[in-house]
């Protein structure tokens, strides 16, 4: 799995990006300069190294995404369960509800993704 970890800043921008794409690169600037005081030169640093992290594109001054802020988190969780619990769904299950009763609202639901994942 290609690696997408961010920084905590990073991420930041990233959320600016996917909330506003396209924009133009001069309106990302301005934009970074408003929310995150960052000069012009700082925002295409860290931009550049998002599109070297294939996360983004900066085609003739338009900034959007190559993967989408849902399939950043869905590898990012995939990773967190892969390095933390040795890949296994169930464990990282048991360690989440941590002793909590879930709803039956709840277990429908995990019944019902299960059922939708499994294999045949």
């Amino acid at each position: 799995m290609k690696e997408y970890k961010l920084t905590e800043t990073e991420e930041k921008f990233a959320e600016l990006i996917w909330q506003s794409e396209p924009i133009g690169s001069g309106d990302l600037v301005k934009l970074c300069e408003k929310e995150m005081n960052w000069k012009k030169s700082t925002t295409y640093t860290v931009l550049k190294k998002l599109c070297e992290k294939g996360i983004f594109q900066n085609e003739n001054a338009v900034v959007s995404s190559l993967i989408s802020k849902d399939e950043y988190y869905a590898k990012q969780s995939i990773c967190f369960v892969e390095d933390t619990f040795g890949g296994s769904l169930p464990k990282f299950l048991t360690a989440f509800i941590g002793g909590r009763k879930l709803s039956k609202h709840q277990a429908e639901e995990l019944k019902k993704l299960i059922d939708e994942h499994k294999e045949l």
